[in-house]
């Protein structure tokens, strides 16, 4: 019996962040939020996993590995 395939679909997307300065806004707060609308958006995850190539297999592993966690969270019960 043949293992079952496992696809890992890459997120591919040009979003671009931006936010509108408030009247009579301090730059260092405009800054900070838009720190944060970049974080929330992950466009720096998303750059930083497509800097370096990562084999298919490396890949379907990470993708093992990440189900195995969410399926060892959600078997735990508080």
């Amino acid at each position: 019996m043949r293992p079952s395939k496992i696809r890992v679909i890459k997120q591919v997307s040009s979003v671009s962040v931006g936010i509108k300065l408030r009247d009579k806004e301090n730059i260092d707060r405009a800054l900070r939020r838009f720190k944060r609308a970049v974080n929330r958006s992950r466009v720096l995850r998303i750059y930083r996993a497509n800097m370096a190539f990562t084999k298919p297999s490396e890949e379907r592993r990470q993708a093992r590995q990440k189900a195995a966690r969410n399926a060892h969270k959600r078997s735990r019960t508080y």
